[in-house]
């Protein structure tokens, strides 16, 4: 059976003998817990069993994760604060899975009454008519997550609530305390709310987030009407909005119990796993390892180059963008020569470079140049790879093929085939394969063995023992 309130439909496995009215939830002995201890409690509990506690986050388990966790055990309310990229909203929206999987609620409630503590008029009502009668449904914690991004047009209504206008004219009267739509912030109550990019929201809208947070209540107009809240808030800022786009006002930036600092991947593993675990990758492409590398260390030398405004930083999609085109790439070679499991290569690099400029925010002085910046800055990152890898490789067999004036040619339109026919038996290659390969099945087919042979290909050109010459979808390399 499947089970829904408030417009959210839940899975369908909710046990069919949960209590569906108050006396029997009480009978059953069911406890109600505030939405921050149940979050605290269901921390402990898998810190206590070695789960993971945050699913899909990587990178921040020495740091920005262990801050997380003091802030909510300690019951806080949180900003997240990083560049764009950093994976906030993604923490943000784990965060809710520290949710017991099934609350019980007061069927219908706009604002998720616990059917022990009715908050709203409505609930406060049918609970003196119906007493122990009180009908009660099952909300999963997938529906008790709220999400906003903040935006400049942004009202009050949205996030509090304002008088709903149709129920005024059906004749209720203005003083009625049933005339409130309720905003996002109340429907997501005995949940977890997240409002994105909080400096972008006028301050004067930022002004009626301060009894939320300060005394648990929400004000409408000129309703006295106290709405005692049970909310996670939880927001995220860019750093760089403070200075350029907006700021969080004092009062608000001081209600909030903590403010926790996110970053970039630190190392290059972190990067590569994160890659690995976000990218959708064309059907029926493999992407080889060295590939990933050669992209993930493109993306971090793009944030650290001086040509690049800092201050935006460069986000992980740019890395994950990057692999998806990589493999893009391939799959159209695979088209258009007939392969059926095309392997990508070092020739399906290039075009990620007009891909992902208009992700990078350049420093004025770079005008101009950006293609030839992040071009200059993609072949270091693949001879970075190369050293890394292949560096200690014996590569005589390779070289000996253009002793005599031969030439190798590959290209984004050659296929993996036709490019070792044009080398010919190669003595060696199965060393080479397997220093790139940790897979031996994939390391065996002949669109991984062209993989590997390009890429030392490039490598050698890139190390100055080779030249190479490139005109359209062609490349030749030679002495």
């Amino acid at each position: 059976m499947s089970a829904s309130t408030n417009g959210h439909t839940a899975p369908d496995h909710l046990p069919t003998r949960e209590p569906t009215t108050l006396g029997a939830l009480r009978a059953a002995g069911h406890v109600h817990r505030p939405v921050k201890h149940e979050v605290r409690d269901n921390l402990i509990a898998r810190m206590r069993a070695g789960e993971e506690r945050f699913p899909g986050i990587v990178g921040f388990d020495e740091t920005v994760l262990p801050r997380v966790e003091r802030a909510l055990l300690a019951g806080h309310d949180l900003v997240l604060l990083g560049e764009r990229g950093q994976g906030k909203t993604r923490l943000i929206r784990t965060i809710s899975t520290l949710l017991d999987e099934w609350t019980p609620v007061v069927e219908g409630c706009p604002v998720n009454d616990h059917p022990y503590a009715p908050v709203c008029s409505r609930c406060r009502g049918l609970a003196a008519e119906a007493g122990e009668d009180l009908p009660v449904a099952w909300w999963h914690r997938e529906g008790r997550y709220g999400e906003k991004l903040a935006t400049p047009d942004t009202a009050v209504g949205d996030l509090i609530g304002d008088i709903d206008p149709i129920k005024l004219a059906e004749g209720r009267s203005l003083g009625d305390p049933e005339t409130v739509h309720f905003g996002l912030v109340p429907r997501s109550n005995r949940g977890v709310f997240s409002l994105n990019e909080l400096p972008d929201l006028a301050a004067r809208i930022q002004v009626a987030l301060l009894n939320v947070l300060e005394e648990r209540d929400i004000q409408i107009r000129g309703y006295a009407l106290r709405l005692p809240l049970d909310v996670l808030l939880v927001a995220s800022a860019n750093p760089e909005d403070y200075t350029n786009r907006g700021r969080i006002i004092t009062p608000l930036k001081d209600r909030f119990g903590a403010e926790v600092r996110t970053h970039y991947p630190l190392d290059l593993e972190e990067e590569t796993a994160l890659v690995h675990q976000e990218a959708d990758l064309a059907p029926g492409v493999v992407v080889p390892d060295h590939l990933v590398e050669i992209v993930s260390r493109f993306t971090r030398l793009v944030r650290d180059s001086s040509s690049v405004d800092d201050r935006s930083g460069v986000s992980a999609r740019f890395a994950i963008a990057g692999i998806e085109t990589v493999a893009a790439s391939a799959r159209r070679r695979g088209a258009l020569t007939g392969e059926d499991h095309p392997v990508a290569r070092v020739c399906d690099l290039p075009p990620i470079v007009e891909t992902l400029q208009g992700k990078v925010e350049f420093e004025v002085g770079e005008e101009g140049r950006e293609s030839e910046v992040l071009a200059h800055l993609l072949r270091r990152a693949t001879a970075e790879s190369f050293r890394r890898t292949l560096g200690g490789a014996d590569l005589a067999a390779l070289t000996d093929l253009f002793a005599d004036g031969g030439t190798v040619e590959s290209g984004e339109l050659v296929s993996g085939s036709e490019l070792l026919r044009g080398v010919g038996p190669l003595p060696g290659l199965a060393d080479l394969i397997a220093r790139l390969s940790p897979d031996e099945d994939t390391g065996e087919t002949p669109g991984f063995a062209a993989a590997a042979v390009e890429f030392a290909l490039e490598g050698l050109y890139l190390n100055r023992r080779l030249s190479k010459d490139t005109v359209r979808d062609r490349t030749v390399y030679r002495t």
